[in-house]
């Protein structure tokens, strides 16, 4: 028992160490399908503005840079921007016509800002926390860690249109993105019908043809 009890303990040191490992983050550049645009994201170094690092050093956010190529198949910067994001976006996506989405905090899954959409020069379009989305009782149920709130299982993409991103919560429910305006719905397919609600009113489910046009 000496021995099983110190071993028991360690092993669940490392399985709670292991469910919250994050590597540094980087310098990372995205491209639009077209290639016509990228969008190049630096990391800030605000860990004290991030949930679980109380007391560490606060600083500058996110930057990123905004790039479009020219008739001569150069790229050329058009804007840069501070992100919302302490340290760093997990994701982030650009579409064709420049507009970047970014999903998540670095190590912060679920925290802070969620969601945004940034305009071609920079400017938010929108941006959301996963409490103007869900209801307080559909964020408890969704699995949480040490540092995150893991509230998508799916794949996340700029849709074929250019206009909307889409990203799966769970088989069956989804979020869908209006990029010029920002707009977002909360959709869920319940036998034939496929519901949306553009806030976190569980009450105000409607039709997908009037809340959630863009999908």
């Amino acid at each position: 028992m000496r021995i099983l009890v110190p071993l028991a303990i360690f092993l669940a040191t490392l399985n709670t160490a292991h469910a919250d490992d994050w590597p540094a983050p980087q310098v990372r550049e995205v491209f639009s399908t077209s290639r016509d645009h990228f969008v190049r994201v630096t990391p800030g170094t605000s860990w004290g503005d991030t949930m679980g690092f109380a007391g560490a050093k606060k600083g500058a956010y996110a930057t990123t840079e905004f790039f479009r190529r020219d008739g001569d198949g150069n790229y050329r910067p058009t804007a840069r921007a501070t992100l919302l994001n302490p340290v760093a976006p997990v994701e982030f996506f650009v579409s064709n016509d420049g507009r970047l989405v970014t999903l998540d905090n670095w190590h912060n899954t679920g925290y802070g800002t969620a969601v945004a959409v940034y305009a071609p020069d920079g400017k938010v379009t929108k941006a959301y926390t996963l409490a103007d989305i869900f209801t307080a009782d559909e964020i408890e149920a969704f699995a949480h860690s040490v540092s995150s709130i893991h509230w998508h299982k799916g794949p996340a993409y700029i849709n074929k249109d250019e206009k909307t991103f889409y990203l799966m919560i769970k088989a069956g429910d989804d979020l869908i993105l209006d990029l010029e305006t920002g707009r977002v719905a909360y959709c869920r397919t319940r036998g034939a019908s496929y519901l949306c609600r553009d806030g976190n009113d569980a009450t105000k489910w409607g039709a997908n043809s009037t809340m959630a046009p863009m999908r």
